[in-house]
């Protein structure tokens, strides 16, 4: 195997494991609610659209990790929104998710 290929193969499997992406200490009181879930009670705040890396070179990065990573880069936008509660909007879509921020405390669930 050529050297160069080596290299890239040995970049991409390192960084399939890795977390890019560090939440903010503010953002772990955010919570996110299922895409089903009735927030009629909650204040609308905006809506927030995020996106990692979903490959490094021709590596395929894992879903669950992709997943993860927007959710926490979303929890952190949240917070600039004044807002407790996120919601996705869709699915992860080539590293790309959109979310809709709410601001639920002191209300009640329907």
């Amino acid at each position: 195997m050529r050297p160069a290929l080596v290299a890239v193969l040995l970049v991409a499997t390192a960084a399939g494991g890795c977390a890019w992406v560090k939440m903010d200490p503010a953002a772990a009181s955010v919570r996110v609610a299922r895409a089903e879930q009735d927030l009629s009670y909650c204040q609308r705040r905006g809506e927030i659209g995020v996106s990692v890396r979903d490959q490094v070179a021709f590596y395929e990065r894992n879903a669950i990790k992709v997943r993860e990573e927007l959710e926490t880069l979303a929890r952190n936008e949240a917070v600039g929104l004044q807002a407790d509660t996120m919601q996705p909007l869709g699915e992860p879509v080539n590293g790309e998710q959109r979310f809709a921020a709410y601001a639920c405390a002191g209300g009640s669930p329907r």
